[in-house]
């Protein structure tokens, strides 16, 4: 059987690192089965749903390297939720209810207080033709609920095991609202049949939503698709990351210079029993991939370990796959400048300190000019090489007495204008004995 897999996010707001993993997710299973991935933008909140954040969903996710196979949009099947609702409608299983919010609010204070479940309690199915009438006459609209069946709902989540959720225990859930228009629920299941979907793949937040989801399906005579519902991602207080928190959207990650398979990397890897570990590109991720991998437990975000993760990544990368953006900053160092300072990198663009290091003009207050002069005198004549370092600072300890760091540290500092960095050996021949006996003389 050909797999099928959707992401489904509401363009509300921007993706965040939590978003990202179930779209990962979704991806990996796409590539690892030979299988379809199908981005679904589930904009039927007509007020808060933006084109804006639509845009930015189809960005982002390609920055990730996920290119989806298929888009829709719920919104231009609004035709198809009608036909669905009308046929439940004429089942019995689609009925009116005609109370207010607050109505609702009243009933479900009162079962609490009781120490009941706050479970709708079906009154809308005992009103005759005549209480119809003058509620209508009221001007109240009707919303929706689907009648539930009272009965178990089982299924093998990927993820978790067997499932179970008793239906019986839960309100009859409203899929359409008094003003016509319709929640998550009934376009989801519609689209998720008429798109073939073989398997959903979501945040467990969804758990207690597919007991409903499945007997919508079977209302409808369809067989239910699979299911797999992995651990969340927390911030670092252990609370739900949310789409509002902007520091954590990938449009803000993007912005804050991180490697797209920095942050791929950490939402795969995190909480599942793979080491977190930065992963060159999407093609590896699936090689790891496995929902049996997923703990449980929900897994923390720490943005220090997204830091940690980024540094690991840049310290990796081959210098064929950062030509073109060396190029795109004209750096023209090559790979013996890039494969010199890589190991210092934390974000890409702290590749420009260095190149002005090596290429630029270097404002260091030289300190004990004397004995600069001294090591200016005793500059070998070139070519360099990487154990030119070594002899010329022997050369100077020998003649001035100075070692450890009282050598080191003034001739790093009047070289590069910094207390630390990539090793001297290297950086030496990159900036030539002309640049340093200008900046030994300060």
């Amino acid at each position: 059987m050909t797999t099928k897999v959707r992401f489904a996010p509401s363009p509300t707001g921007y993706i965040h690192i939590g978003n990202a993993r179930t779209a990962l997710l979704n991806w990996l299973y796409s590539r690892d089965t030979g299988g379809t991935f199908l981005l679904r933008l589930d904009d039927t909140d007509v007020e808060r749903s933006k084109t804006e954040y639509a845009e930015a969903i189809v960005e982002d996710l390609a920055w990730l390297g996920i290119v989806p196979d298929e888009v829709a949009r719920q919104s231009d099947r609004t035709e198809k939720y009608d036909v669905t609702a009308e046929r439940l409608k004429a089942d019995g299983r689609l009925y009116a209810c005609y109370e207010t919010p607050d109505e609702l609010e009243r009933k479900r204070k009162r079962l609490l207080a009781r120490g009941r479940p706050p479970v709708y309690d079906r009154a809308a199915l005992d009103l005759d033709a005549g209480q119809i009438a003058a509620l209508e006459a009221e001007d109240r609209k009707p919303h929706w609920r689907f009648k539930l069946e009272n009965r178990a709902v089982r299924w093998k989540d990927e993820v978790r095991g067997n499932q179970s959720i008793e239906a019986g225990s839960l309100s009859d859930p409203v899929l359409i609202r008094a003003d016509g228009s319709y929640l998550y629920t009934l376009p989801s299941v519609v689209d998720d049949i008429e798109y073939g979907v073989t398997l959903i793949v979501r945040g467990e937040d969804h758990v207690a939503n597919t007991g409903v989801q499945i007997q919508i399906f079977e209302a409808l005579g369809a067989t239910p698709p699979g299911f797999a519902h992995h651990n969340l991602l927390t911030d670092a207080s252990g609370e739900g990351l949310s789409k509002r928190m902007e520091s954590l959207s990938l449009r803000s990650l993007r912005s804050d210079g991180f490697e797209p398979m920095a942050v791929a990397s950490l939402a795969t890897t995190i909480g599942t029993s793979e080491p977190v570990s930065p992963h060159p590109d999407i093609t590896a991720l699936a090689t790891i991939f496995g929902f049996s991998k997923i703990s449980r437990s929900p897994a923390r975000f720490d943005y220090a370990e997204l830091e940690s993760l980024n540094a690991k990544l840049l310290h990796q990368t081959p210098f064929a796959d950062a030509a073109s953006r060396l190029s795109e900053l004209d750096i023209s160092g090559g790979e013996e400048f890039w494969n010199a300072v890589r190991g210092n990198l934390e974000k890409f663009a702290d590749i420009s300190l260095w190149w002005n290091v090596v290429a630029g003009d270097v404002n260091a207050a030289a300190d004990n000019l004397e004995f600069l002069g001294k090591a200016a005198s005793l500059l070998p004549s070139e070519p360099w090489d990487e154990a030119t370092w070594s002899a010329w600072t022997g050369s100077v300890k020998a003649e001035t007495g100075a070692k450890g760091r009282e050598l080191f540290h003034p001739l790093r500092k009047a070289l590069t204008g910094e207390d630390r960095g990539p090793e001297m050996s290297v950086l030496l021949p990159l900036i030539g004995r002309e640049t340093v006996l200008k900046r030994l003389a300060g």
